[in-house]
């Protein structure tokens, strides 16, 4: 009987404090940052390479921004509006297609495009610590796959782009 008497004593707050205590650790245990800790000891973890595109860049000095993304050498990630992390940019490359031309005789002429309407296209060729499982690639405990948007974020600015290629070792 002397059992029952102190759960007479509780009061309602100590119920609400009991469960905001159990809320708080289930959000620990089930934490992606507790995840990735488990699967870096675990040797899950592995380097990926992954390149992502962005188009139509209005750039006032391109030639300027891109040394100054390659001096960087790092960027910041964020997957699906959620940061990902900050990830090593092997390289950052212009993919602006060029003019082509084709003669009568057959021969086929490239050259830049003088006019910059169109805007610069570039790809950041990125090396990322990633979880590899059957269904993907998980990073910083998002699913990353081909056609995913991803913002790339330096110093200097934030381009939105689109995942274009995943390679594994």
């Amino acid at each position: 009987m002397t059992r029952l008497n102190w759960l007479r004593n509780l009061s309602p707050i100590d119920g609400a404090a009991a469960v905001i205590a159990c809320l708080a650790l289930v959000g620990v245990v089930w934490s992606p940052k507790l995840n990735q800790a488990i699967a870096k000891a675990t040797g899950a973890m592995q380097p990926v390479g992954v390149s992502v595109d962005i188009r139509q860049l209005q750039l006032a000095q391109p030639e300027l921004l891109l040394q100054s993304i390659r001096d960087e050498g790092n960027v910041d990630i964020v997957i699906r509006n959620q940061p990902a992390g900050r990830v090593e940019l092997l390289d950052v490359v212009n993919v602006t297609p060029p003019l082509m031309a084709v003669h009568p005789d057959g021969r086929i002429l490239e050259a830049e495009i003088a006019n910059q309407t169109q805007g610069l296209h570039l790809r950041f060729l990125l090396k990322a610590e990633a979880e590899a499982d059957a269904s993907g690639v998980v990073f910083g405990g998002t699913k990353l796959k081909i056609g995913v948007p991803v913002d790339v974020q330096g110093r200097l600015y934030r381009f939105r782009g689109v995942v274009s290629g995943i390679t594994l070792p």
